[in-house]
């Protein structure tokens, strides 16, 4: 992945992200710009890094959601470990599972996906958030408990989802009918791809190719 952090779609900017105030200590006008280019390169030549621990770590690494801000972590494998137990996941990081599991015989039709393509994730208070990929990153509004209830009773895998690291993905838009269980972090990316890749009102040709091949990953 080409950052260590990865904001949830539609979450606040994280601490880090935010203008320095006036008067603080920090780098000259005109040279922040600079300083994350430089940041940017030194990240590339040494390579991902856990960020709990500061090893190194390769492309195919493990992620934790650092609730409390909504981001996604990499992780070593060591670190990764230590959170996979159940009493340390009720602290402030959750284990992205790696699970994906293409699902038959689900309907989405009550939940509403206004565009075609959505994603909806449980959370541990029992509450259940759509996200709706868009070109200015991720639209959000919540679902009916008995909407969801009525959905996942007729799929024992879904009624197996974690909390906050799982998600149920539908895609039917431009003729498709793909629903998936996949792991958080699958959606961070479907959502930098269609923003990136978007233009003009109807999204254009590009990223609808970007889709379907992101789609066509999935069963890899």
């Amino acid at each position: 992945m080409t950052a260590a952090r990865h904001r949830a779609p539609g979450a606040p900017p994280a601490r880090a992200d935010a203008p320095p105030r006036e008067g603080a200590a920090g780098p000259a006008a005109g040279s922040t710009a600079l300083g994350r280019a430089i940041a940017r390169a030194r990240s590339r030549e040494e390579g991902e890094r856990c960020d709990l621990c500061g090893l190194g770590i390769g492309d195919r690494h493990a992620h934790l959601l650092d609730e409390e801000r909504q981001e996604l972590l990499c992780a070593c494998r060591a670190c990764a470990l230590l959170f996979e137990r159940d009493a340390a996941v009720q602290g402030a990081y959750r284990p992205v599972p790696r699970r994906r599991v293409r699902l038959t015989g689900v309907s989405s039709a009550e939940l509403g996906v206004p565009v075609g393509l959505a994603f909806f994730v449980p959370r541990p208070d029992g509450t259940v958030t759509a996200h709706c990929p868009s070109p200015l990153g991720a639209t959000r509004f919540a679902v009916d408990p008995r909407v969801w209830e009525r959905v996942i009773a007729e799929c024992d895998v879904l009624q197996t989802m974690r909390p906050s690291v799982e998600a149920l993905l539908v895609n039917t838009a431009r003729g498709a009918d793909e629903r998936w269980l996949v792991p958080i972090d699958d959606c961070y990316r479907l959502v930098a791809l269609v923003r990136d890749h978007w233009q003009g009102l109807s999204g254009g040709t590009r990223v609808w190719k970007e889709v379907a091949e992101f789609f066509a990953r999935l069963a890899e």
